[in-house]
């Protein structure tokens, strides 16, 4: 008796049921960002500012938080799938989208701009993480590529000491430079809180071309799946798929970490929840990492804001919390499984 063991795919009407479900969850979670808060406002209150008149203490209020809402999704839905991407590329569940040195990057990039220019606007440390955070990707996929052998292995390993050797000159800058640290503790912890539509205009074009190269890598991806082998055997383009899996991954992942900060465990959570809901086939998974990972992000700010009114943690503390026993399960299952 032969035993089944391909990995069990989403059915399409429960697909697009789930995909239904998703979007309800992402639409009630910008309500919730948009009424929630230190000062709680009504969906009627909601609705008169955005398409009527209100009295104008309720409008500063909802007002200021249109952008953080707006950048809670682009952020989110940017970390989901290139956590999604990486795991896919690496075939490891435990990838993130820090694997290539992202987040160290920008980190070095932030403390190199501080310390030289002094603390500055949100929209410039943008200006300063980006780029930082697009040349550790591109440093640390330069040393694991370079030879044209290793596989993954050497990648990830690139990349770990890419981190690794950024982190060691952050710290050694930040602890040699107090006031270095007093703006970069702030940035490190990850906030969607005074962020304007400035900084969403600066990390759109970045994120915007990695979600087009994701949708272009979602079928040879879907044969990398099956085995380098297999895909080369039914003719998938294997580095296409490896290259453009990872460049797709860190564009998003360095706009997304440039415009908040470094949000921990959205990306190495979201894809484990996506695959439980819709399969291995990355044509269902692309789609809905872009709403779960939203609704994640957007639901852990508004407990933030709402736990310990009226201050309010950091949405970098809340996804840590949110996202470890999602990483527990994930490894029990590994465990079982193995």
């Amino acid at each position: 008796m032969q035993t089944n063991t391909a990995p069990p795919r989403a059915r399409p009407a429960r697909t697009v049921l789930v995909l239904g479900l998703g979007a309800a969850a992402l639409a009630g979670a910008v309500l919730l960002s948009l009424v929630a808060g230190s000062r709680p406002t009504s969906p009627v209150e909601v609705w008169q500012v955005l398409f009527g008149e209100a009295d104008p203490y309720t409008t500063t209020v909802v007002e200021s938080r249109v952008p953080r809402t707006l950048l809670g999704i682009v952020a989110g839905a940017a970390l989901a799938l290139a956590g999604t991407l990486m795991q896919g590329v690496t075939r490891n569940p435990l990838a993130d989208p820090g694997l290539l040195g992202v987040n160290a990057g920008a980190a070095a990039a932030v403390v190199t701009a501080t310390a030289l220019l002094g603390p500055a606007s949100t929209t410039a440390t943008v200006w300063w993480s980006l780029p930082g955070a697009l040349l550790a990707g591109l440093a640390a996929y330069t040393v694991g590529t370079r030879g044209g052998d290793g596989g993954m292995v050497r990648l990830v390993l690139a990349g770990a000491v890419v981190s690794a050797v950024l982190h060691a000159y952050v710290q050694a800058v930040t602890l040699s430079m107090p006031e270095v640290f007093d703006s970069y503790r702030y940035w490190v912890v990850g906030s969607l809180a005074g962020r304007g539509y400035d900084v969403i205009l600066s990390v759109l074009p970045v994120i915007g071309l990695g979600v087009l190269l994701a949708l272009l890598v979602m079928g040879p991806l879907n044969a990398l799946a099956l085995g380098e082998e297999a895909a080369v055997a039914t003719g998938a383009n294997v580095l296409w798929a490896r290259s453009g899996g990872l460049v797709a991954g860190t564009l998003l992942a360095a706009g997304a970490t440039a415009a908040a900060g470094p949000i921990a465990f959205v990306g190495l959570a979201v894809p484990h929840v996506v695959r439980g809901l819709v399969g291995v086939d990355f044509r269902h998974q692309v789609p809905f990492a872009l709403l779960v990972g939203p609704t994640l992000l957007l639901l852990s700010d508004v407990l933030g804001r709402t736990l310990v009114r009226p201050m309010e943690l950091m949405v970098g503390v809340v996804t840590a919390f949110v996202g470890a026993p999602v990483l527990l399960y994930a490894v029990r299952r590994m465990r079982a499984s193995s």
